[in-house]
């Protein structure tokens, strides 16, 4: 059991990093609200570029994470894995962690302009008017900054993971 155990801590993946993507994704793609304001008009996540960008690097984050969950049980199997895959591993962690926080940067920052308005260029805000399209929209952004602190966890063990190797 002990020996099971070690190359786990080794590897540095985790179950939960794209468990907590995948409900953002969802949440995300399924809000959708319509409103009659003086003319039906709705309101969808693809009708914004910053929440396109969200659900698309989300859903590169979340496969990715899947990949390296496959070949971290691969790596599990074989006790003695490379210094190599771990730094690749580290790498595209990193990576990961980069293009999951912008998303979450970029889609948040859209949800507070329509949370808030911006009254010096005239935008008002939408979710007085759009409420469960609003409520989903942050639910998600939510999630998505909860696997933003995973990923920055994973680089953290898996460059610790390198570290210990290394001496």
């Amino acid at each position: 059991m002990e020996s099971t155990d070690k190359p786990s801590q080794e590897s540095g993946k985790t179950v939960p990093e794209s468990e907590s993507q995948v409900p953002a994704v969802v949440v995300m793609v399924t809000s959708k609200q319509t409103e009659f304001i003086p003319i039906p008009l709705p309101a969808k996540f693809n009708y914004s570029p910053a929440f396109i960008y969200f659900v698309v690097g989300l859903s590169v984050a979340g496969l990715y994470s899947l990949l390296s969950l496959m070949c971290s049980a691969f790596a599990i199997s074989k006790p003695s894995a490379s210094t190599k895959i771990l730094f690749l591993f580290a790498i595209l962690d990193a990576l990961m962690a980069g293009i999951v926080a912008s998303a979450t940067g970029a889609a948040a920052s859209i949800a507070y302009v329509g949370l808030k308005g911006n009254s010096h260029v005239y935008w008002l805000k939408i979710c007085n008017i759009y409420d469960k399209f609003c409520r989903h929209i942050g639910s998600s952004v939510a999630v998505s900054l909860f696997a933003s602190i995973i990923l920055v966890l994973l680089v953290a063990l898996s460059t610790y993971s390198l570290y210990r190797r290394s001496c």
